[in-house]
């Protein structure tokens, strides 16, 4: 997500949703492709079962989201948490159809739906708050995601390219974006 100074809240959380999907997508990139599907541990959730739920949840949230609760009778929550897909190119589907549920009700959206009220599990939230809501909670997933592919990458290869300002590059970057490069697009090409 490139900077861009804008009064449309429409506008900049659909910048922020990409930004954070594009952020997984890079450290996906980069994780061994059998490591997409192990866990850390049995507590903890693989890199594949994080995108199958986050999948499920932006079906459920986004699909008829000003007309009917963000919650959809047919959502399982708790499979999503069993049996991912088996391969790369299945789990990157899945993760294309999710997002394709967000951008099309972005999309859909003017600023002037923000105060409007939906219901995610029969309480009520204006449109802002779910979006806000929403924002958060895939920045968390793609968090986990950033975290466990630089855990297998560095554990498979000894490498890892930064989705960050990488160590002892601080003053470069700061150099950079005050040359007109933005953060967001400075990271993301590095």
């Amino acid at each position: 997500m490139a900077h861009e100074l804008t009064t449309s809240y429409v506008k900049d959380s659909t910048g922020l949703f990409r930004y954070y999907k594009t952020l997984a997508e890079r450290a996906m990139e980069q994780c061994p492709d059998d490591d997409l599907f192990t866990a850390l541990d049995k507590e903890s959730n693989s890199i594949a079962i994080i995108v199958k739920h986050m999948a499920g949840n932006m079906r459920s949230r986004w699909t008829d989201f000003l007309t009917s609760d963000g919650e959809k009778p047919d959502r399982n929550r708790d499979t999503e948490f069993e049996e991912p897909p088996k391969t790369r190119r299945e789990l990157m589907e899945l993760w294309e159809r999710g997002w394709k549920y967000v951008f099309d009700a972005m999309d859909a959206l003017t600023d002037a739906d923000l105060t409007k009220t939906i219901t995610i599990r029969n309480n009520p939230h204006s449109v802002m708050q779910a979006i806000n809501r929403q924002v958060a909670h895939y920045a968390h997933h793609a968090g986990q995601i950033v975290f466990l592919a630089k855990h297998f990458a560095v554990k498979a290869t000894g490498t890892w390219t930064s989705l960050s300002v990488p160590r002892g590059q601080s003053k470069q970057f700061g150099a950079e974006v005050a040359a007109g490069r933005t953060r967001e697009r400075w990271i993301l090409e590095k």
